[in-house]
């Protein structure tokens, strides 16, 4: 039974806001996401944010903690994500080419692709080395050029359509504490190296390194990434790390183009 406001431009207003809410509160993960900081990054004042948190709650899409008041995604969302368990095959073919990476250089490979706005980890294998930096999550979104990650992403767009992602997610990084203008600059540096490198990471003493996953006409379709302690990202051992990756890079996208040309 529908709606009547579903077709009318205030209905579609409400659920392109509610949709947006949902996208900021997956970013939060296990930690949640404060109210004030969902009014900052949406754009939308405080009783409308209020008003759609509600909503999404009493439906089991978002649930807020009750201790830290943060609002995090709901059951319902992850019952419905399990209708698609198979919604990103690049994951599948990309899986045995990132375990042999990780196999190669010992530390944790992570793969991203672009969504939108945003950067989101899709999978991620750990290496033989004792000691593995896991900076992020499976599941992790973040704006594009938030972490190497987003940079190698941005990096591979034109500058007028890296410049419009970047801006559509000023609030967003301003609640981060990142500047457009250094993020653009990261871009640039990543376009004319083909590497998008953190020499300081997310977690004090380490470091991380990104290539993008070449698709057709100089598009990506994704990136991968080696996070380790520094000094494993260091000296000879860093051209090193990078041939790897940029080979098993190559070896997924031709894997893609050959699974595309059958289709």
């Amino acid at each position: 039974m529908r709606d009547a406001t579903e077709d009318t431009p205030a209905g579609a207003q409400t659920v392109r806001r509610a949709v947006a809410i949902l996208r900021l509160v997956a970013c939060g993960q296990e930690r949640g996401v404060r109210l004030i900081d969902l009014v900052r990054m949406s754009g939308l004042n405080r009783p409308t944010v209020h008003r759609l948190l509600k909503t999404l709650i009493q439906e089991d899409a978002i649930e807020q903690d009750p201790e830290t008041r943060r609002y995090l995604i709901g059951p319902e969302i992850s019952l419905l994500g399990l209708a698609r368990t198979r919604r990103f095959p690049l994951q599948t073919l990309a899986d045995p080419y990132l375990s042999e990476l990780a196999d190669q250089v010992g530390d944790t490979v992570f793969l991203s692709i672009r969504h939108g706005h945003d950067s989101i980890c899709i999978g991620r294998r750990t290496g033989r080395h004792p000691i593995q930096v896991l900076s992020i999550e499976v599941g992790v979104r973040r704006p594009l050029g938030v972490g190497v990650s987003g940079v190698a992403l941005l990096a591979c767009l034109t500058e007028e359509e890296c410049a419009a992602v970047v801006a559509a997610n000023a609030a967003r990084l301003a609640v981060l504490g990142e500047n457009p203008a250094e993020i653009l600059a990261r871009v640039a540096r990543a376009r004319t190296s083909g590497i998008a490198h953190a020499p300081i990471g997310l977690m004090q003493g380490t470091s991380a390194v990104a290539v993008p996953i070449p698709g057709p006409e100089g598009s990506a379709l994704g990136a991968v990434t080696v996070t380790a302690m520094a000094e494993r990202l260091a000296h000879d051992n860093f051209p090193r790390v990078v041939e790897r990756m940029r080979i098993a890079a190559q070896a997924i996208a031709r894997r893609h183009a050959e699974i595309a040309a059958r289709r």
